[in-house]
């Protein structure tokens, strides 16, 4: 434990001079007085690092230095093979650029090692589309990518969904692009607007890579964009997928439910709607039926996720999915009423 703690220490220290006792502190998830006693065990190890003050101070390695600590361990090299997702780097362009990445890994490893990391390969496979759902690569994504990648503005169209199942709307932006997000089956890009006309200038927006209808470089943008360095893409993401999951919810249907359809309700309802909408939920009536609001994307979404709760979801409003729903119980009724079954079973008998 504290031998790996060691190395790492020293190829931090080798990889980025300069670091202080705090910074590797936080790296190595220890105290800065811990980190001290390891500079000192690495300096009667023979590893000349050293500790500086000032503004250009922090951990160093003797000038002209470089540890030799850098074999791969076995379980190293079998995590290495797997922090590709191959169906990610397909859709980025990148399958080929990987896989000569793996051949030239490969050629580096010891016999031993070399056998570990390619069995991880056949052991481990990350499928990330959702069951159902058959994926597919947008076409800009690529061309996208290669603008993250560059750190160069881009001027995206933009289909945006319409309310309640209204036409879509086309919008056109100038963005930044400061990362690619692939979150269950779905490209995501994550980027600055420098101009936009919300007024919220800098304002930062996640736009669905599927829904681009058109990509261009920038009107105007010759040099790279200025990069924010503070700007963390995981950390981001993982602030605002709550916020954006439920900005998506933007109808609200008032519902009646029965104990059954109040337990199904998280199976067949977004979760970022469904805390809310138990939060709101009345007391139990008398038939034992509880009244709540339930965040959904749209009335069409609503409709197709209620369904599934039959009898046991009544829609209070608004007014038009009650309506819808109204209809679609007398399509059923008619459907499997008395009547049709005996039309069914004469049918049957007179052949």
């Amino acid at each position: 434990m504290r031998a790996a703690r060691l190395i790492r220490m020293a190829l931090l220290v080798q990889s980025s001079p300069g670091l202080t006792a705090a910074a590797l502190a936080r790296e190595l998830e220890v105290s800065e007085r811990t980190v001290i006693r390891d500079a000192q065990a690495l300096q009667e190890a023979g590893v000349p690092i050293r500790s500086e003050r000032g503004r250009a101070g922090g951990y160093h390695l003797a000038p002209g230095h470089r540890t030799r600590l850098t074999s791969l361990h076995p379980t190293e090299a079998e995590t290495l093979y797997l922090s590709g997702l191959p169906t990610a780097l397909r859709d980025l362009g990148l399958a080929g650029a990987a896989g000569t990445a793996r051949l030239k890994l490969s050629a580096t490893l010891l016999p031993s090692l070399r056998a570990a990391a390619e069995s991880s390969a056949r052991r481990f496979h990350l499928d990330a589309p959702a069951w159902f759902r058959e994926p597919s690569a947008p076409e800009v994504l690529p061309e996208l990518a290669r603008a993250v990648w560059s750190d160069r503005a881009v001027e995206l169209s933009y289909a945006r969904p319409g309310r309640d199942g209204g036409r879509p709307r086309r919008v056109t932006r100038v963005l930044e692009p400061y990362g690619l997000v692939l979150k269950a089956g779905v490209w995501y890009v994550v980027g600055r607007v420098p101009d936009d006309p919300t007024g919220h200038d800098g304002a930062w927006r996640t736009y669905r890579v599927d829904r681009v209808t058109a990509l261009s470089p920038a009107p105007g943008a010759g040099e790279p964009f200025v990069r924010d360095p503070s700007f963390d893409l995981a950390a981001h993401w993982r602030a605002h997928s709550a916020g954006f999951a439920r900005a998506l919810l933007r109808t609200t249907v008032t519902l009646r439910l029965t104990e059954r359809g109040l337990r199904r309700l998280p199976a067949v309802a977004d979760p970022a709607g469904v805390g809310e909408a138990l939060a709101s939920a009345t007391a139990p009536d008398a038939a034992g039926r509880v009244t709540l609001a339930l965040p959904v994307e749209s009335q069409d979404v609503a409709f197709a996720q209620l369904t599934e709760l039959g009898a046991d979801a009544e829609v209070l409003a608004p007014a038009g999915l009650r309506a819808r729903f109204r209809e679609h119980a007398r399509a059923l009724a008619a459907l499997y009423g008395a009547d049709g079954a005996d039309g069914a079973d004469g049918a049957q008998s007179q052949r």
